[in-house]
């Protein structure tokens, strides 16, 4: 090397630091790519995103290649230095020599290409991908023999690199954040309705039924005078039929069935009994997903919920369960659901009967749901007793005047909607 051109070695020395940023750039690239993002390009044909997929089914091989190239060149790198510091400056010179080529190689074939293949993964990786095949195939010896002894370390601390990347799957909650930062890629109509889907297995039917002392039913031992005026009062469909109390639900009939009944037959007993349909019954603590599922299967449109002792405990319909995924039908919250109606004051009274989770989507509050299952639930386990009227509270930031109590809870609060930010579901 004494002979040969100083210009020479310097020009040498450039390229070595180009392939060293190479190395460490495309070592990021690969890595750093989205596993799922590479699949679907992958399937769509693109032929670098089908090359470095297949590389990264082997990471160990991957890691081998890139590091065994990468070492290589830094220490001809450096070995370089000193023979051009020794020419420059003799012996002293090595030190110089040494810390000048530390700061290049952090700069320049570190840091910036890294920083670069971070931003910009798939610029980088896909042509690296078309590199590192043939490379792989013409030093595999050399990257077995170093694989053989790094994989043997590797299963002594229960670690199997045949795995690959085996381990990418994402669970829900990495799913939720993927979906909610999805931005612009997707609609935020389409966002929410995904992360209602995803959430339909974090709830039961107890957190949206509809609970038994607001089930509207008919009881077949009233007159018929009184059947027909309950048909006409209410707001439902689908009415469950009962004999006597709500806790012996003898059937569900539809309100259309109950009026040809009407304009055919009358509505006696043996009539009701006749169109009504058998009540079908859903155990307390089913998952929503599970019941949405349950719903398609038997074809049906209304849930009787019990315990485990059989005791009705409310009424749970495919409409609220859909609503889940897809939310309220109207925008306006005074018109979306009853228990949330405006004051003049531009204030809100809510009725506290109303489901928390019903509460959190329309007003985007972010009120606990995994104990009470009502604001008046909630409300009760703050305060550990029954309030005066008057009362003043916050709940998880949210201040809120009690209106109206009860003997047995409370019945009525005031709030004052504020601008909050829109939850993660």
């Amino acid at each position: 090397m004494n002979d040969f051109p100083l210009p020479g070695l310097f020009l040498i020395l450039f390229l070595l630091i180009l392939l060293s940023a190479f190395f460490s750039g495309s070592e990021t690239a690969l890595l750093t790519l989205n596993r799922y993002r590479l699949r679907h390009q992958a399937d769509q044909g693109n032929r670098g995103a089908r090359r470095a997929r297949k590389l990264l089914d082997r990471p160990d091989r991957l890691i081998g290649l890139i590091l065994l190239g990468n070492n290589f060149v830094n220490i001809m790198a450096s070995s370089l230095a000193t023979v051009i510091a020794i020419r420059l400056g003799g012996e002293a010179a090595i030190g110089i020599a040494a810390g000048l080529l530390t700061l290049v190689i952090l700069i320049f074939a570190e840091v910036t290409p890294k920083t670069y293949a971070t931003l910009h993964p798939e610029r980088l990786a896909f042509p690296a991908a078309y590199v590192y095949g043939p490379l792989l195939k013409l030093l595999y010896p050399v990257v077995w023999l170093v694989n053989l002894f790094t994989n043997n370390l590797l299963r002594l601390i229960g670690i199997a690199p045949e795995d690959g990347g085996q381990g990418t799957a994402l669970s829900r909650e990495e799913l939720r954040t993927v979906v909610s930062e999805a931005g612009a890629m997707i609609p935020e109509r389409s966002r929410s309705m995904l992360l209602g889907i995803l959430d339909l297995e974090r709830a039961t039917v107890e957190d949206i039924m509809i609970p038994r002392n607001e089930v509207d039913g008919i009881d077949i031992q009233d007159s018929e005078e009184e059947i027909i005026q309950a048909i006409r009062n209410t707001n439902y469909t689908r009415l469950p039929l009962y004999d006597g109390s709500i806790d012996n639900v003898i059937g569900v009939f539809h309100a259309r069935n109950a009026l040809h009944a009407i304009l055919e037959k009358g509505l006696g007993k043996e009539h009701l009994r006749a169109i009504a349909r058998q009540p079908y019954f859903v155990p307390e603590g089913t998952q929503l997903y599970q019941q949405l599922l349950n719903f398609q299967h038997t074809k049906q449109r209304v849930g009787l919920v019990v315990d485990e002792y059989g005791d009705f405990l409310g009424l749970i319909t495919l409409a609220d369960l859909l609503e889940e995924i897809v939310g309220e039908f109207t925008t306006d919250p005074s018109d979306s659901i009853s228990e949330i109606q405006p004051a003049e004051d531009g204030s809100l009274l809510i009725d506290c009967g109303i489901g928390l989770r019903e509460l959190n989507r329309v007003l985007r509050w972010e009120l606990p749901t995994d104990g009470p299952k009502t604001l008046n639930g909630l409300i009760l386990e703050y305060l550990e007793t029954i309030p005066e009227p008057g009362t003043s509270l916050k709940l998880s930031g949210h201040p809120m005047e009690i209106i109206q109590t009860a003997d047995n809870g409370v019945k009525t609060v005031r709030i004052i909607p504020r601008p909050t930010r829109r939850p993660r579901r």
